[in-house]
């Protein structure tokens, strides 16, 4: 019967990123088996009677943390109903036009989930349509994400400043990890890459063109024995990072330049740094075309907005309740 074969959800492997430690829980043979909804029980049954014991000299049968039992780990479903349940965060529904409360409240790792994984077969099509669609985000909502990006580390930054100034070395540590945080997470949306959940993100990171750069800087700053130090690396690290920004022409160019802290009040200057970090947030949130997206407040995806795990983004109403709340906010502003 038409069906559609992979490798997506949950997993190191589908990142690519299992190894031996991987194998201690929930590893051996798996698949998705996607069908039409009047052919999953018959599917189901063909599966069930079918599969062979093994498979490349490893069990088709193994323990399962979900099922509490020995079982195959062949998922027979209709693509909708598996998304409900294992991705609920996915519309099924391509969307042919870009809703910014959905874009805005998909987490990443969900994305990767479905769009990094194994595609072996796909009679259907209905995969490949909602993958190529939810492959990375509209322009505007990119530009967005990036403003906000900018907004966090204009508000990082200069605090980071501050503790160095006042000698704080454990506050100055917390930010300055904070910072490289931040900077890794610009990187991967500069060049266009979902960010896995905080386990894998230093091995996303060393995939990118820019980690050539960018992470002897990094390392300097985590490694430096005094937080001066570590602020100069930061320094060079946005410094970079203004490059690649410049690089993407999606805004009109700016120039990073290191100047003191100008704090905007009475023409007050402190004695310590940073990036001209609020004229990428302006370009930025100039180029948006769309002027609701353009006037919301820039806090941010739910990535950007909070530790968008395992337990929040799974069992909690918390993703649609942000939806509901950006979609609301993005009325008021249309009128």
């Amino acid at each position: 019967m038409p069906h559609t074969a992979c490798l997506i959800g949950e997993g190191s492997e589908v990142l690519g990123y299992d190894d031996e430690q991987s194998r201690d829980h929930e590893w051996g043979p798996r698949l998705q088996l996607f069908v039409a909804a009047g052919h999953v029980d018959e599917a189901q049954h063909v599966v069930a009677t079918s599969l062979p014991m093994t498979y490349r000299g490893l069990s088709t049968t193994w323990f399962s943390l979900s099922a509490g039992r020995p079982t195959h780990h062949v998922e027979v479903s209709e693509l909708e109903a598996w998304l409900r349940a294992k991705l609920p965060t996915i519309p099924a529904d391509p969307m042919s036009t870009p809703d910014p409360a959905i874009w805005l409240t998909l987490p990443q790792q969900h994305l990767l989930q479905l769009t990094a994984g194994a595609v072996f077969r796909d009679d259907l099509g209905d995969l490949a349509r909602l993958r190529e669609r939810l492959a990375w985000y509209p322009v505007d909502i990119w530009r967005w994400l990036i403003a906000s990006q900018w907004q966090l580390l204009s508000t990082t930054v200069p605090t980071l400043g501050r503790s160095v100034q006042i000698a704080d070395e454990l506050g100055a540590r917390i930010l300055a990890a904070r910072c490289c945080r931040l900077i890794i997470e610009m990187a991967l949306l500069q060049e266009r890459r979902y960010r896995p959940y905080p386990k894998w993100l230093g091995r996303a990171f060393a995939e990118l063109e820019s980690a050539d750069a960018l992470s002897p800087l990094l390392h300097r700053a985590m490694t430096a024995t005094t937080c001066g130090e570590s602020l100069d690396a930061l320094l060079e690290a946005l410094v970079v990072l203004g490059d690649g920004h410049n690089a993407l022409d999606i805004t009109t160019p700016v120039r990073p330049r290191i100047a003191p802290f100008e704090v905007g009040i009475n023409d007050a200057v402190r004695p310590y740094e940073t990036l001209n970090i609020g004229e990428f947030v302006d370009a930025t949130i100039a180029s948006v075309e769309d002027p609701a997206l353009r006037d919301l407040s820039r806090v941010g995806g739910i990535d950007q907005l909070t530790h968008a795990d395992d337990q929040l983004i799974n069992f909690t109403g918390w993703p649609q309740i942000l939806r509901d709340d950006f979609r609301r906010q993005l009325t008021e502003v249309r009128r």
